[in-house]
């Protein structure tokens, strides 16, 4: 008769921990986000770690694929980065274009809205809507143009009422599309494209300006604003002000382009006034600090950004991979000592 050597339970707990960590420990270290900019003042798209606002790399330089003046930017749909850029002679825009970029290499890939389509003439942002097509706010053309979500050709204008000189887009919970304009922030239907109504008006003189809207952590309407630079909040449901958010000048805000509420509850705003990107407390409006510093690897009037996902690495730490072994090393120690006996 044969019998089978016992183990103990709490060395069979033990050796059920380690390979746990183990296989843990092999399995990737934590992410890390990347911010990219677009850094209007020398025509570039910068990257920076999300986290820290460490500089990382130029990933699009000035001029690379007839990159001239960058801000809305966004992820396309093949996970590609499209970037708007008009074409500029004697210093006025004369027709733009959505541009498509490798987002790993940073390498030209073509024009998915090509310049000018539909009488683009100055793009300044742009925004999937429900229905998966582009939205392009035209700022001289005065109107949002539709265009096809995969092939980026020409639909039509989708909005154009109150609109003086649109820049941001924002699609709401109830799916109706609101745009910050020079004059006003006006809401759309975001199926028809029919006006609503206007959240908010302002100066006919352009000051202060619209420049951003958001959709906050509360579910309200949050509007940046330039000259002064200030960011409001409005209610979602009856448009109703709710006061100033942030005031101008706290954590040195001039001017609020581009607002990006965060997973980790804080507001971030691209401030090309002080030349960097800034973080407060999404909920309060308090000062958190810089995030990308004045100037951060040649930062030059950041006027959007977009926060994308790295890839888990899978390649382990040294640590890990020690005690990745010492566990398996344990594990075989003990089926060794798990021999029969008569």
């Amino acid at each position: 008769m044969t019998k089978i050597k016992a183990i103990s339970v709490g060395r069979i707990r033990i050796l059920v921990l380690l390979a746990g960590l183990s296989v843990l420990a092999f399995s990737g270290s934590a992410r890390s986000d990347s911010l990219l900019v677009s850094s209007f003042g020398n025509a570039s798209i910068l990257q920076y770690d999300a986290t820290t606002g460490a500089f990382t790399r130029t990933l699009v330089s000035s001029g690379s694929g007839g990159l001239m003046t960058p801000d809305g930017i966004l992820l396309g749909k093949n996970g590609d980065l499209l970037v708007v850029s008009d074409k500029v002679v004697g210093g006025l825009d004369v027709s733009g274009s959505v541009l498509e970029y490798n987002a790993t290499t940073g390498a030209f890939i073509g024009d998915f809205v090509s310049l000018g389509s539909g009488g683009l003439i100055a793009a300044t942002d742009m925004i999937y809507g429900p229905n998966g097509n582009l939205f392009v706010s035209d700022f001289f053309g005065h109107d949002v143009k539709e265009y096809n979500g995969t092939t980026g050709a020409f639909i039509g204008v989708f909005a154009s009422t109150n609109l003086n000189f649109p820049q941001e887009l924002v699609f709401g919970p109830n799916g109706n599309l609101y745009v910050a304009d020079e004059r006003n922030v006006a809401e759309f239907n975001g199926t028809t494209g029919a006006f609503i109504t206007q959240i908010a008006a302002f100066s006919t003189n352009g000051f202060p300006e619209p420049l951003a809207v958001a959709f906050g952590l509360n579910g309200n309407l949050f509007v940046g604003l330039g000259n002064p630079g200030e960011i409001l909040e409005y209610n979602s449901t009856t448009g109703a002000p709710m006061g100033t958010f942030i005031s101008s000048g706290s954590c040195g805000l001039g001017s609020a382009n581009s607002l990006s509420f965060q997973p980790n509850g804080e507001l971030y705003v691209a401030n090309p006034t002080g030349n960097d990107i800034l973080a407060f407390n999404g909920a309060t409006g308090a000062c958190i600090g810089t995030l990308v510093s004045p100037g951060n690897g040649g930062l030059n009037s950041p006027v959007n950004f977009i926060d994308i996902p790295s890839p888990v690495a899978t390649t382990p730490e040294p640590s890990s991979f020690a005690l990745f072994c010492a566990g398996l090393i344990l594990i075989l120690s003990a089926l060794r000592g798990h021999r029969k006996v008569a």
